[in-house]
């Protein structure tokens, strides 16, 4: 998409999709790891950005949540909880709340 809007010329051979999983947090973390040293150039920004060999840039962070965790988190917010939808096998949710 860089490429494409902002006139970048990422190599996409260059890099390597990294995802870890924090346990902790419930949250994925998505990288670009950099293969070689090399410099890419954002026209659209007049910007240029020089990566080390090895060197990571986060593109997303994917947050999880529970439907005990996230009624908990409304509630502490005032809010409450009055909806809960799924996906038919309850891998995806949307949650309704009302003050």
């Amino acid at each position: 998409m860089l490429n494409r809007e902002l006139g970048a010329d990422f190599d996409l051979a260059c890099f390597e999709h990294v995802a870890r999983y924090d346990v902790d947090t419930a949250r994925m973390d998505i990288r670009l790891r950099s293969l070689v040293e090399q410099t890419v150039r954002l026209d659209g920004l007049d910007l240029t950005v020089r990566f080390a060999a090895e060197e990571e840039m986060r593109t997303e962070i994917s947050a999880k949540f529970t439907r005990d965790g996230l009624e908990g988190i409304y509630r502490e917010a005032g809010l409450r909880p009055d909806g809960w939808f799924t996906d038919a096998a309850g891998d995806y949710a949307l949650s309704l709340a009302s003050v």
